[in-house]
């Protein structure tokens, strides 16, 4: 998919063995993992190395460095990123349904992975977003992919006739991740549910009050809203 207005960035590498590939995949997740829970500044090499159960001698020879390592997460977790929203369960994001099975899908996941960390994107972002030129670009990239994904749905909810003409995609799409991760954000520094819970609600909401008939009954809340 192409970016919108920021390049992803490729990272070119030596041909490896499939034992090769995996003993690199394994380092790159453990990395992910480990800075996922401790923050990339919290994280050491050695430490990576442990979790990988490899030898320095191999993380050496798969990346530069830390910051090598760093930006391959980041990759890592763009990829996250995509295969959670293009999971069949949404559809394509096209329709208010999908659009509503994400919100669900966002706040069954606030106690094992919102409360824990907050978003496996949105607190590389914050860490590493003034790291330097290139990994903000990594990470800018990656946003603007999420955002065409949603675009993408959008529009073709547009095409189909089902949001109101001056439904603008894009303007619809943008509050959808900002509210995400604004609302992860403050989940996980408060470690209360309900800030990313209203938050998709809303963004939802917001889509389909450009629908062009709406539902009877108004917008519906995301499943577990009632219990807590």
């Amino acid at each position: 998919m192409r970016a919108q207005g920021h390049q992803v960035t490729e990272h070119p590498s030596p041909r490896y063995t499939h034992k090769g590939l995996a003993t690199r995949a394994r380092i790159i997740e453990a990395a992910a993992r480990l800075m996922f829970e401790r923050g990339v500044a919290n994280t050491s090499i050695d430490q990576v190395r442990r979790a990988a159960e490899v030898g320095g001698s191999q993380i050496s020879h798969y990346f530069h460095d830390k910051r090598d390592l760093t930006r391959h997460v980041v990759d890592v977790r763009r990829n996250n990123v995509r295969d959670f929203h293009t999971q069949a369960k949404f559809a394509a994001l096209d329709s208010l349904d999908a659009l509503q099975a994400w919100a669900d899908a966002c706040v069954s996941d606030i106690d094992p992975v919102y409360r824990v960390g907050g978003c496996v994107y949105g607190s590389l972002a914050g860490e590493l977003i003034e790291a330097d030129d290139e990994i903000h670009d990594d990470l800018a990239a990656g946003y603007d992919q999420w955002i065409e994904l949603f675009r993408t749905g959008l529009q073709a909810m547009c095409d189909r006739g089902d949001l109101r003409p001056d439904a603008d995609p894009r303007h619809l799409a943008v509050p959808l991740v900002a509210a995400h991760q604004g609302g992860a954000l403050l989940t996980h520094a408060t470690g209360d549910p309900q800030p990313l819970r209203a938050a998709v609600t809303a963004a939802v909401d917001y889509v389909r009050s450009f629908a062009v008939s709406p539902r009877k009954g108004g917008p519906r809340a995301p499943r577990g809203q009632r219990n807590s």
